[in-house]
């Protein structure tokens, strides 16, 4: 030991306890410095003269001083007592002291029974730069021999030269047995190479190592994986040279147990319920806990389940479907293993997994508690089979010792089970790996019972959507039709995008297109109000403009009314967009109108693609500004695009322009110039279909602008225009003469006879002359007559009028006011529709003469 008090190299020296640099007091009992030394003078700065005959206390501070003498007393009879007080130099700064109390030999003769005065010896040394007390090797053997951490010293070849008890918990034998061995020898199942790399580090460069946690199989446990925290020192000799590696390990299996399972948790709120579909969902499941805790997982789900329905309550176990003597029927819907293929699996994902009545995953089924068996006896394991005619393996042949059943419920409501087994990995399910199976497969049933009740709503939605749009489009020869409407993504949801074909009177046809804003059910609901609004005032023969203008007086009227309350209809129908065409076969005219934004697009029969700049009208229910019509004149052959903005969501204009173009101009079905009167009176379904290449041209438009599952519901019309030949339209102008009423009926029935139908002149004459006599008698201006033969024959008498008749039932006594009523017996339909100039009258006949 280092004695020069005076250098500043005796702060070393001070880090232990030493009598030749302790400076020694005399006290008596009265606590009284009887005896003091220069040692002590230059400790605590104090002369002999200053200090003999006053108390002790004066050399420490006030709460320190307090405790010495019953610090003293109380450890007479142990021989003294050391420790750390707080020392006060004479000029006033405190600093630690390390104190060793000592009786002299005549105090301990004096201490049983007299009341002699007896002296204690003090040693006092600095302690301010000691790291505490100095321990002698019996004490250090002691703690380290007692210690619950296992400690060991390993040489620079890294072979144990000593150990305590403790580490021999963790296997390898008792310490003597370790001596001169590696660990690799010690714990042959060990990773020895890593922990090793390890202590070379700490004795080439000196750094200690803290913490490094190992993961393996100890001899002590070699069922289970156990986790060890190790912390590596280097030992040096006295002059710095590394003579070995002092090495800590510390059981932290729990703790390793507890950040995986969190690690778990997190990785399953992640990846589970990414999407609204139950199988999905389900896979997502056994992924996340194969290989983490189990080595082979699957679930099986109630049938109802997977088509959305609701699923039957536990009271209701009994009604469950069966096949055989009591058997539960599940359909497996995932399954994953460590294992490539799954070669574990029975049955197949999508086949019928039956458990028999009373076996434990029909329990778990029916009572929604887990069941775990750490160890099954392989005499009970006939539960596992899968349904006759699959294959059917018995798990002691798979290697399969360990099982967990784990009920998926959610709302109180059982919808499966999930079944966890374990081959791979000896150790067997416990406790809490059955608590941690239970939170991970209860996080996925409430994604399951989500994606169920979504997969029901949207199924619903669907089937309102498509009952709502045409199941088939009419029969007509205004234009060749082909339609495309493609549903929104699941996460998104459906969309209320429409279309319709609506044949108006004189063989005219108008084409739509809209989309309102709302989604699921609501915005179904919604479409279907306005389409069938939208129906309604086709059926008037109002001009599109007009049109346009009812519909959104009604959407801004039922805005008012509901005051737009979700659920209503309201909410999706106010904003809403639609686009309202009609084609005239006679003379090719187009007109058009629009709420909201729309760019149809033309394809001119030599295939050139162009855009029509359509006036963009307010939104339906939005601020009732007027709408306006763009009128076209569209030659035979040209292709109009209708489509709602889904189509372009994520595409362009342009793109839209290349999907359309064509090489080759496709002629148009057409009726034949003479008709063959047998031919045009079959059933609309036996007529010319529209041709393959405009449907063709429908569906690939539509997946090359929107993915298989779009952000937005797409709605896609393409109508390829015919005309009407002349040898099928008749106009003669008439004055408004009486007496050339009869010669009208005599023109119409030349006509018929040029067209074959001779068999309808009496009912046509009948016609013509009482639309021909109401336009003389209550209307003004010129007077003209059209025949129309498209698959109905129609009849029209224009005016300049502005009043429309009105059907009455005319009594037995009356003269007049039958002709109406006689129309409307005759013919299929009859109406008015007005044009800016005057009115017409019209109506159609079947071509099936009813009187025949």
């Amino acid at each position: 030991m280092g004695t020069d008090r005076g250098s500043n190299a005796s702060g070393v020296a001070r880090q232990r306890f030493d009598v030749a640099d302790a400076a020694p007091l005399l006290i008596d009992v009265r606590g009284m410095v009887t005896s003091w030394t220069r040692d002590a003078e230059r400790l605590f700065g104090y002369p002999a003269a200053e200090i003999l005959g006053r108390s002790v206390r004066t050399l420490l501070t006030p709460e320190d001083g307090d405790r010495v003498g019953a610090l003293a007393e109380s450890h007479r009879h142990l021989g003294g007592w050391s420790g750390i007080l707080a020392g006060r130099h004479r000029e006033g700064r405190v600093f630690k002291v390390m104190v060793r109390v000592v009786p002299t030999r005549e105090a301990e003769r004096l201490a049983f029974g007299t009341a002699s005065p007896a002296h204690w010896i003090a040693l006092v040394s600095d302690a301010t730069d000691a790291p505490g007390w100095d321990m002698s090797r019996p004490v250090l053997e002691q703690m380290t021999a007692r210690s619950p951490v296992g400690i060991a010293i390993v040489d620079t070849d890294l072979r144990f030269v000593w150990s305590n008890e403790a580490l021999s918990r963790y296997g390898g034998g008792p310490a003597h047995e370790r001596v001169g061995r590696r660990l690799a020898e010690v714990q042959p199942g060990l990773d020895a190479e890593r922990i090793e790399a390890q202590m070379r580090m700490v004795l080439t460069t000196g750094e200690p190592v803290l913490d490094y946690e190992h993961v393996g199989r100890f001899r002590s446990a070699p069922h289970r994986e156990t986790a060890h925290a190790m912390s590596f020192t280097r030992l040096e000799d006295d002059q710095g040279r590394p003579i070995g590696v002092y090495y800590t390990v510390v059981d932290v299996s729990e703790r390793h147990r507890a950040r995986v399972r969190l690690a778990l948790l997190d990785r399953a709120g992640e990846q589970i319920g990414r999407t609204l579909d139950v199988s999905r969902t389900a896979q997502e499941l056994v992924d996340v806990a194969v290989p983490a805790l189990a080595d082979f997982v699957t679930v099986d789900l109630l049938e109802s389940v997977l088509r959305g329905a609701e699923p039957l309550s536990l009271a209701g176990a009994g009604a469950w479907a069966s096949t055989g003597e009591g058997s539960v029927v599940l359909r497996r819907t995932a399954q994953q293993s460590v294992n490539p293929g799954v070669p574990e699996a029975v049955v197949e994902v999508g086949g019928v997994a039956a458990y028999r009545a009373g076996s434990p995953p029909a329990r778990a089924l029916a009572n929604g508690r887990s069941w775990c068996e750490p160890t099954l006896d392989p005499l009970s394991e006939e539960w596992a089979t899968a349904v006759p005619g699959h294959r059917a393996l018995s798990m002691s042949a798979l290697g399969l010792h360990s099982v967990m059943i784990v009920p998926v419920r959610a709302r109180g409501i059982t919808l499966g089970i999930t079944t966890f087994f374990r081959r791979d990995r000896q150790d067997p399910f416990d406790t809490v790996d059955l608590g941690l199976a239970e939170e991970l497969v209860g996080r996925a049933a409430v994604c399951v019972d989500n994606a169920r009740r979504y997969t029901r709503e949207r199924e619903a939605a669907l089937v309102l959507q498509r009952s709502l749009l045409p199941r088939r489009l009419p029969e007509q020869d205004a234009a060749e039709v082909a339609v495309r409407y493609r549903p929104a993504d699941e996460l998104t949801g459906l969309g209320g995008d429409w279309y319709d074909v609506i044949p108006l009177s004189g063989a005219r046809l108008a084409l739509v297109v809209g989309e309102v804003a709302g989604h699921g059910i609501d915005g179904a609901a919604a479409m279907g109000r306005l389409r069938t609004a939208v129906r309604t005032l086709a059926d008037l023969d109002l001009p599109p403009d007009e049109v346009l203008a009812h519909l959104d007086d009604m959407v801004a009227k039922s805005a008012r009314q509901e005051g737009a309350e979700p659920g209503g209809g309201s909410v999706q129908t106010v904003g809403a967009r639609c686009l309202y065409a009609v084609l005239d076969p006679v003379d090719g005219a187009c007109s058009l109108a629009a709420a909201g934004h729309f760019a149809p697009a033309l394809v001119a029969p030599d295939g050139a693609v162009d855009f029509v700049e359509l006036p963009e009208g307010p939104r339906l229910g939005v601020d009732g500004h007027p709408f306006e019509v763009l009128e076209l004149n569209l030659p035979e052959g040209t292709v109009i695009a209708l489509h709602t903005d889904g189509l372009l969501a994520e595409s362009s204009p342009d793109a839209l322009r290349r999907a359309l173009s064509f090489q080759a101009a496709q002629p148009p079905v057409r009726q034949p110039a003479r008709p063959d009167h047998q031919a045009l009176r079959q059933p609309p379904q036996q007529l010319a279909p529209p041709a393959a290449f405009l449907d063709r041209l429908c569906g690939s438009v539509l997946d090359a602008l929107a993915p298989a599952r779009p952000i937005d519901d797409v709605a896609l019309l393409l109508a390829r225009t015919r005309r009407l030949s002349a040898d099928r339209v008749a106009s003669w102008e008439l004055p408004a003469d009486p007496a050339l009423v009869a010669e009208a009926r005599k023109t119409t029935a030349r006509q018929l006879g040029l067209w074959g139908l001779e068999d309808l002149a009496f009912t046509t004459e009948l016609v013509v002359s009482e639309l021909v006599t109401n336009a003389i008698r209550h209307a003004a201006g010129p007077i003209r007559l059209r025949l129309i033969l498209e698959r109905t024959l129609i009849c029209e008498v224009f005016d300049g009028g502005a009043t429309a008749p009105h059907l009455r039932h005319p009594r037995t006594t009356d003269e007049g006011g039958r002709g109406l009523f006689l129309i409307s017996q005759f013919t299929q339909r009859w109406g008015t529709r007005f044009l800016p100039e005057g009115k017409v009258i019209w109506a159609e006949q079947s071509l099936v003469n009813p009187l025949a």
